[in-house]
C-alpha cells in the first residue's frame, strides 16, 4: 500500500494535480411539458395556440403546441422563405419577369379562392407576385413563382419539405406550395398522394417557421404591413385587401397592439388560422393559433383570439433584462487546473432578456453551471487560458414557470466566460501541491 501512495506521488511531481472536477448547480431541470405550459390562464376558443419571443424563440404560452394540424394558407410563409433565399442568392432579381405556366394560370382564375386573376399571355415582376403572395394570399401567384425557383410544383415542395427538415421539423406534411388542398392544384398536385391531402403542421413548427423568416428576411415586414396595394394586369387592376385584418386601418386593428405581419389560413378542415406577429415597445412576439371558429369571410373569430393572446402576454409577463457579466449563487465557479488559482469566476458573456411571470423576477431563477468540456484536462479548466472565453453554460430555471424554447432546450442557456485570464501556476506550486496531496492521502 505504501509503495503505491510513493508511486502515486512521483507520477503527481511529473505530471497532474488532481483539481475536483464537482461542477456546482442549486437545482435540477424543471420537469414541464410546454404544452401544458400557462394553458390554464387563458381560455381561447382554438384548437392549439402558441406565442413566442420573435427573438429568443422563448414559448410564453402554449395550448396544444405540438399537435399538427392543418395551416392552409400559412403555408405560403415557407414558399417565401424560399423565394427570398433564391433573390438573396442571385437566382432570382425582384424586377426578373416571369411567364404564368397552365397550372398556375388555371388556379389563378378559381374565384372561390383567394387570387388575383393572372393571364398567361402576361409576364410578371418576381415582386408582383411576392406581393399578392403575402398580401392577398394570391394562389396562382405564389405557385407561379414557385415553378420560378424550381421549374415544378413537385420540385418547389420537395424545397420546402428539406428546408422544414433542416430546421429540425419532423411534425410538418407538405404537398402544395400555396396551401391548397393536393386535389385543388389540377396538374400541379403531388404524386403518390392522397387526393385530399393538405399541409399540416404544429403551432409550434409554424412559430418556429415565422421566427427563421423575421431572423434572416426581417424586410419581410415591409409588405405584410401594407393593409392595401393594387395589382397591375396589364389592362386592369385588382384591389387587394390585406386578408390580416388587425393591420392599421382594417377591420379589427388594436391600436394598443401594432401588427404588423405575418399570414392568416382558412379552409373548411383548417378552420380561421392567423400567424401573426407585434412589435410593442421594442417587445416583438409571435403568436400562431390554430383552427379557431369560421363562419365565413367576414368571421372575426381568428383576430379576436389573436389579440386575447397578444394582450395576455403583455399584460401577463414582464420583459426582465439580464445584464451581461452577471453571476448567480452557486453557479458561479469552476475548478483549473494547474493554474495560479484553482477556481476561476463564470459570469454571463452578454446581456439578454426573458419573459417572466408579473410575480417573478431574477431572483426566482435558479442557476446551473455546465463546464466546457473541451477545455478540461483531469477535471478542471486547463491553464493557461485568455479571459472572455467560453468556459462553460449556465442554465436559468425557475420551479414557478417554465423557460422553454422553439429549439427544444428546457431552461434559458447562456454562455459563461471568465473575465479575467485564467494564469497557469509555476513548477513549484504545482509541485507542492502534489506533495500536499500525497501526503493528506497517506494519512
Amino acid at each position: 500500500m505504501l509503495l503505491k501512495k510513493i508511486k502515486k506521488f512521483l507520477l503527481g511531481l511529473v505530471a497532474t494535480a488532481t483539481v475536483s472536477a464537482t461542477l456546482v448547480g442549486s437545482i435540477g431541470a424543471v420537469n414541464v411539458h410546454a404544452d401544458t405550459a400557462n394553458a390554464g390562464d387563458l381560455q381561447l376558443d382554438t384548437k392549439a395556440a402558441i406565442a413566442v419571443d420573435a427573438k429568443s424563440g422563448q414559448i410564453i404560452y402554449g395550448k396544444n403546441e405540438n399537435q399538427a394540424l392543418p395551416i392552409a394558407s400559412m403555408s405560403k410563409l415557407i414558399s417565401i422563405y424560399l423565394v427570398l433565399q433564391a433573390i438573396k442568392q442571385g437566382k432570382l432579381s425582384w424586377d426578373k419577369k416571369v411567364p404564368v405556366d397552365d397550372t398556375s394560370y388555371a388556379v389563378s382564375q378559381n374565384t372561390t379562392l383567394s387570387n388575383v386573376p393572372l393571364k398567361k399571355e402576361n409576364t410578371y415582376t418576381v415582386r408582383q407576385l411576392y406581393q399578392a403572395s403575402l398580401i392577398y394570399s394570391a394562389n396562382g401567384a405564389v405557385m407561379t413563382l414557385a415553378n420560378a425557383v424550381s421549374g415544378s410544383q413537385v420540385a418547389f415542395v420537395d424545397k420546402m419539405r428539406a428546408l422544414l427538415k433542416s430546421w429540425g421539423i419532423k411534425d410538418a406534411e407538405i404537398y402544395t406550395v400555396s396551401g391548397l388542398g393536393n386535389n385543388e392544384i389540377g396538374n400541379g398536385k403531388y404524386p403518390n398522394a392522397p387526393e385530399n391531402a393538405e399541409n399540416k403542421m404544429s403551432a409550434k413548427s409554424m412559430a418556429l417557421v415565422s421566427q427563421k423568416l423575421l431572423a434572416d428576411y426581417p424586410e419581410i415586414l415591409k409588405t405584410t404591413s401594407i393593409a392595401r396595394m393594387k395589382f397591375n394586369n396589364g389592362t386592369s387592376e385588382t384591389e387587394m385587401e390585406n386578408w390580416n385584418w388587425m393591420l392599421k386601418g382594417l377591420a379589427k386593428a388594436y391600436s394598443d397592439l401594432p401588427v404588423d405581419g405575418l399570414k392568416t389560413g382558412t379552409s373548411d378542415s383548417a378552420g380561421a388560422d392567423f400567424t401573426a406577429t407585434v412589435n410593442k415597445n421594442g417587445r416583438r412576439i409571435i403568436t400562431v393559433v390554430l383552427g379557431a371558429p369560421h363562419n365565413g369571410d367576414t368571421d372575426l373569430s381568428r383576430f379576436v383570439q389573436t389579440q386575447k393572446l397578444m394582450s395576455y402576454v403583455y399584460n401577463n409577463f414582464t420583459y426582465t433584462t439580464l445584464k451581461a457579466h452577471e453571476s448567480f449563487k452557486n453557479a458561479n465557479q469552476l475548478p483549473v487546473y494547474h493554474g495560479k488559482k484553482l477556481k476561476v469566476k463564470a459570469v454571463t458573456k452578454n446581456a439578454t432578456n426573458v419573459w417572466l411571470k408579473k410575480d417573478l423576477s431574477t431572483s426566482n431563477l435558479k442557476a446551473t453551471l455546465t463546464g466546457n468540456k473541451k477545455l478540461y484536462k483531469n477535471g478542471g479548466i486547463e491553464a493557461p487560458l485568455n479571459k472572455n472565453k467560453k468556459i462553460g453554460t449556465i442554465s436559468l430555471q425557475t420551479k414557478q414557470q417554465p423557460l422553454t424554447y422553439l429549439n427544444g432546450d428546457t431552461a434559458l442557456k447562456l454562455t459563461a466566460t471568465n473575465t479575467k485570464k485564467i494564469e497557469k501556476a509555476n513548477i513549484f506550486v504545482i509541485m507542492g501541491r502534489a506533495v500536499k496531496e500525497f501526503f493528506t492521502d497517506l494519512f
